[in-house]
């Protein structure tokens, strides 16, 4: 880690350092320097690494939804939002950076130097405006080769996992982790004939209902509602929408 006392200032020789450890050459090292330079240090935060780690999310998300959509073309939006999300998670990014050694390279306040370890949000922030750095040195190729080379081993497994399809069962673990709560599902609207219902489930963990969703019967309904419940933790989109409807045929 580099602090502002370092007469270094992120030397021509460790940027070399780094290009070598990231397996790319910067054709524009001012880009690399600035996504290693954290809020904490940047004289404002407009010269940080945050406008990159904005980028790089979303640099990383596109690559890694076109991995998981060219590996997986029998799976729907639901399973393939979940995939996505092991991956790109900030657990997942700060890991990462983690096996790349990064840390040794982050320009930040004393303050941040002092602790034992890196947060994980920083570590997570300085993989992604890594990416978005080589991003617009090189273009997508580039950041794509880099992407791959470091979470293919990720992007993988989740394709491969029966495990990740079973929303019910990663709320589960996440809720009893986090939250130290098991979660249970609520029968909201039920709609339809017999021989063709429909069922709209919601999630509830502790004192909070999450997102309901439909569903051809009530274990399918649970799974969606259970996904939708993961995102909304993890701050993400949720994947099935509620609506009101009057022909069950409109279901998610």
């Amino acid at each position: 880690m580099t602090t502002e006392s370092d007469d270094s200032f992120l030397s021509e020789a460790l940027l070399t350092a780094c290009e070598q450890t990231l397996g790319y050459t910067f054709k524009q090292r001012s880009l690399l320097k600035t996504s290693l330079t954290h809020a904490s240090i940047a004289p404002t935060r407009l010269q940080s690494n945050e406008r990159m780690e904005f980028l790089g999310d979303a640099i990383l998300g596109a690559i890694v939804c076109d991995r998981l959509f060219a590996l997986n073309p029998n799976d729907e939006e639901g399973p393939l939002t979940q995939m996505k999300s092991e991956v790109v998670s900030r657990t997942a990014c700060a890991q990462a950076a983690i096996s790349l050694g990064l840390q040794q390279f982050v320009l930040m306040s004393k303050g941040l130097h002092l602790s034992p370890e890196l947060p994980h949000s920083v570590l997570a922030g300085i993989f992604e405006s890594v990416i978005a750095a080589i991003y617009l040195d090189g273009g997508f190729e580039a950041a794509f080769a880099f992407i791959n080379r470091n979470l293919e081993h990720l992007i993988s497994h989740a394709a491969e996992s029966e495990h990740i399809r079973n929303s019910k069962s990663l709320l589960q673990q996440y809720t009893q982790k986090e939250l130290s709560e098991t979660p249970t599902y609520r029968l909201v609207e039920e709609v339809g004939p017999d021989h063709n219902k429909s069922f709209l489930v919601a999630a509830v963990v502790g004192p909070t209902t999450f997102a309901p969703a439909w569903g051809a019967n009530k274990k399918e309904a649970e799974q969606k509602a259970a996904l939708n419940a993961l995102c909304q933790l993890q701050n993400d989109p949720i994947p099935y929408q509620h609506e009101n409807i009057a022909n069950p045929d409109s279901i998610n």
